[in-house]
């Protein structure tokens, strides 16, 4: 992986992918003791960050592989973008989900054209069956993060977080990023190290599966003990990848996690004070930034919001609740 790869991930992604833009507002700024700029990537096609990196993976296939058709695993944002990204390329595409994702993302999976199919997260393993799947049907698997083109992909939120930054006059600050494998951080982190310095990204998990903070504190891959039990289902992963560990660990600074009800608490506040919808696992770089101002360091934050595919019957009970 080098900053050559998300380049040319730019250059194919140009005129695809939205350049979402970076949010703010006083009352945010208040809550934080900083200023606070949201890179709000529930504006991207089809609702999260996703859909770089799986336009980047796709794009780059030789055409006569592509047009056998792709594979991919997600409990839901990887699993839209793919199927979107595959829909645009006009191949097939497989996407095997958990039984337990919210409803709307595996409707919109199909709705982009996919074959879905479903697993038990918690007793079946989700590689297994990706794998085999590719092989008998002739597929190309397309993993959600441990994929060079996906990472690739991923680090174009960090170019644009970079030129962002720079129109805006910021050359120092913590970027506090949503983190479940580690494609999205990773990618990032490569971006700023080649053109913004000064911007350090942050891996942001929830409780109780805060396998890269703890990973990076350790300086070795740990897993986490469990894969269910927080609402926060799109970060929920079993341990940060091989190939986007080492990267993290070189450039990164230390992880942060927040609770369930930090993070609800935060897509309530990108609503009311952005109109920005957020899910659960999306918000919790921006729960970091406004109920963690001690792990934070500077006069501003950036915190990537990286998706907004929330079911509707939970975002109204976030809105009654904290809003």
């Amino acid at each position: 992986m080098n900053i050559d790869m998300i380049e040319a991930a730019a250059r194919r992604i140009s005129g695809h992918a939205r350049r979402t833009p970076l949010l703010s507002s006083p009352f945010l700024d208040e809550i934080a003791g900083r200023r606070v700029l949201v890179k709000a990537e529930p504006l991207q096609h089809t609702g999260s960050f996703k859909f770089r990196g799986a336009w980047s993976a796709v794009s780059a296939l030789d055409p006569e592989v592509r047009a056998k058709g792709v594979i991919a695993f997600s409990s839901g944002n990887h699993a839209q973008g793919v199927a979107y990204a595959a829909k645009l390329h006009g191949v097939p595409a497989v996407i095997v989900m958990p039984e337990d994702a919210p409803r709307l993302k595996i409707a919109n999976t199909r709705g982009f054209g996919a074959e879905v199919v479903l697993y038990d997260r918690a007793n079946e393993d989700r590689d297994e069956i990706g794998a085999r799947l590719a092989e008998e049907r002739g597929l190309t698997l397309i993993k959600p993060f441990d994929e060079p083109q996906v990472i690739a992909g991923q680090g174009t939120c960090g170019l644009e977080i970079a030129e962002q930054a720079a129109e805006m006059g910021i050359g120092e600050a913590d970027v506090l990023v949503c983190c479940g494998g580690g494609g999205l951080t990773s990618g990032i982190a490569l971006a700023f190290e080649a053109h913004a310095p000064g911007l350090r990204a942050r891996p942001v998990e929830p409780e109780g599966f805060d396998d890269t903070a703890r990973s990076l504190a350790a300086g070795r891959i740990e897993r986490n003990a469990r894969m269910t039990g927080s609402l926060c289902d799109a970060i929920v992963t079993p341990q940060p990848g091989e190939l986007t560990f080492p990267i993290m660990h070189r450039l990164c600074g230390p992880g942060l996690s927040v609770s369930d009800e930090e993070a609800l608490r935060a897509m309530a506040a990108a609503f009311l004070r952005l109109k920005l919808v957020v899910e659960p696992g999306g918000a919790v770089a921006l729960a970091a930034a406004l109920f963690r101002p001690k792990a934070v360091e500077g006069d501003t934050v950036i915190a990537v919001c990286s998706g907004g595919n929330v079911d509707p019957a939970l975002f109204r009970e976030v809105l009654e609740r904290f809003g």
